[in-house]
This record gives C-alpha cells, structure tokens and sequence, in this order.
C-alpha cells in the first residue's frame, strides 16, 4: 500500500535552489520570491563613509547601539553596587 504521493511523479518542478532568477514553475507572487536585496545592501555597507557597520542603517542602527550600551553600563553599575553591598558585614 503505501503513502500517495502528494506531487504527481510525472511533475517535477524546476529546483529554486542556485539560480539567480525565480522558477517558472512557481508564481512571482509568492513572499519568498521577492527582489533581490543583496546588491544594494552591499552598497550601504561597503561606503567609506567612516562609520563601523553596525552603524550603517542609519537611525533605528543608533537607538539599538544606545540601548544596548546603556543596558550594559547601567548592569555593570547595578552589579558593583550590589556587589559593595554584599561586601559589607551585616549589623546585629
């Protein structure tokens, strides 16, 4: 008996994997078959414009880098205060 087959085994469709262009077996509408972006983030990334890529995207790049480093500073602050209290002998 067995399990069908879900694709008929006369239909193959063409493989999407290693080709630059998308299948004529499958539609253009499809989410995962959208342009191609690489080109011009390669772009973005490779300017000499001075700053380091984690910097490159502009705005929403800052408010992560800012975040990021005053979650670390303020961490590292609350883990040496609590680390000075701990210090301290306890009063009877």
């Amino acid at each position: 008996q067995g399990f069908k087959p879900v694709v008929p085994t006369e239909y193959s469709p063409d493989l999407i994997f290693g080709t630059s262009r998308p299948s004529p077996a499958f539609p253009a509408t499809e989410p995962y078959l959208g342009t191609n972006k690489v080109v011009d983030l390669q772009r973005i990334f490779q300017r000499t414009d001075g700053l380091p890529v984690h910097l490159k995207l502009g705005y929403p790049d800052r408010l992560l880098y800012r975040t990021t480093m005053a979650l670390t500073i303020g961490g590292t602050i609350y883990c040496l205060i609590a680390l000075v209290i701990a210090s301290q002998p306890r009063k009877q």
